[in-house]
């Protein structure tokens, strides 16, 4: 079985292209381009050059003694957290700003649930002069006020999403909407791997940045280049996509995808796609959905703005439906015990995301001798505000 990506933009029974007529002419030209001007030495040279000099890769590859002893087993954290802007989301936008000057456009869009992806958007844009405009929901805007502040200093425009739950599937709505009004000079940058193909491919490929660094620390410090586990949070799914991408043909290396239960699986208040999912499309591809009998959208809930997605990506529905990968559902309360738990054992304060990966050691036992890889997505600092709530500092 193929774990990648086929050349109709499907993984298994997955993905697609489920767009407006309108969107057709950009979608179609990216998926005819994109792996070319991927494999063109000037863009490889530029994007792995930004991505050292500017993003300041490689991240590490560090041994949590004081986690590892805790859970007795070897607990490595790839430091996705230290990167430039403070997530994965970096490795993402760098490639595609530079997808969208080969292809010639002028205006960037993007969506945004936690704000990560909006600050590394407008990020890249200010260090190529472009223009930005960032949507996200009106409820994410509240909770994730500096990342707001954040893109207004870098000269993006914030739109607030105003309808349904007005969080991260209703920007993605906006910014598709705006795409159909302006498809010729604009480049809608995706910040997961969802949406219609060749996006989740493209996205997934940029990531892979991560597990491809992880193979060669890893045998640097184990003498190998395969952990026994790697474990990563799944909203759309980008950083487990990149975490994941060259152990998926390996079946040797265990995969975690670690998803939001929210107040619990069955509350009501929750985004456990792979429980609660049936086959649907959403935002321009086939994948599993929340969604009521009559296939309308369920509305997701997390603590995590970067988690309440009604969906998951097309791979890792793939990746679950196969059993590739194992799905685990943390609730709200495990998530941020495990993200307290990092910062007083290690001095490392998680993104909120971060933390539901973490709160798997409490639920799964590891043998002794393993060697699990834990990709710490982004830095808890836009979280703060939630935790001194939550904990009541």
């Amino acid at each position: 079985m193929s774990y990648f990506v086929d050349k109709q933009g499907y993984y298994g029974n997955f993905g697609g292209a489920y767009i407006p007529e309108m969107l057709y002419p950009n979608v179609e030209e990216l998926a005819q381009k994109y792996l070319t001007i991927m494999q063109e030495t000037s863009f490889q040279k530029e994007f792995k050059d930004l991505l050292k000099d500017y993003v300041g890769r490689p991240t590490p590859l560090y041994f949590a003694k004081r986690l590892s002893k805790k859970y007795q087993t070897k607990i490595y954290l790839k430091r996705e957290d230290l990167n430039h802007t403070g997530a994965h989301k970096i490795n993402n936008t760098i490639g595609q700003i530079l997808m969208a000057k080969k292809l010639g456009k002028n205006r960037i869009i993007a969506e945004t649930g936690a704000g990560q992806h909006g600050v590394a958007t407008a990020t890249v844009c200010a260090l190529m002069g472009i223009e930005c405009i960032v949507y996200m929901g009106e409820v994410d805007i509240a909770r994730q006020a500096p990342n707001v502040a954040r893109m207004k200093m870098l000269g993006a425009k914030v739109i607030p999403a105003l309808s349904g739950s007005r969080t991260l599937k209703d920007a993605t709505n906006e910014a598709i909407r705006d795409w159909i009004n302006n498809p010729v000079d604009t480049h809608y940058i995706i910040g997961s791997v969802v949406g219609p193909h060749p996006y989740p491919d493209m996205v997934a490929r940029f990531q892979a940045i991560i597990s491809e660094e992880i193979k060669k620390q890893l045998q640097e410090k184990e003498g190998t280049e395969n952990p026994d586990y790697v474990i990563a949070c799944v909203g759309g799914g980008s950083n487990a996509a990149g975490a994941f991408y060259h152990y998926l043909d390996n079946d040797n290396v265990k995969l975690i995808a670690v998803e939001a239960a929210g107040l619990g699986i069955h509350s009501g208040q929750s985004a456990a796609t792979s429980v609660l999912g049936k086959e649907g499309i959403i935002h321009g591809s086939r994948t599993l959905l929340m969604q009521t009998e009559d296939g309308q959208i369920t509305e997701p809930y997390s603590i995590s703005a970067g988690l309440d997605y009604p969906g998951v990506g097309p791979l890792h529905a793939h990746l679950c439906q196969s059993k590739r990968a194992e799905f685990i559902s943390i609730t709200d309360d495990e998530a941020m015990k495990a993200g307290l738990e990092l910062c007083k054992l290690e001095g490392i304060i998680p993104a909120i995301e971060s933390s539901h990966a973490l709160a798997v050691f409490n639920t799964k036992k590891f043998k002794s001798t393993d060697v699990v890889v834990l990709n710490l997505s982004g830095r808890g600092d836009k979280d703060l505000n939630t935790y001194i709530n939550y904990f009541e500092f």
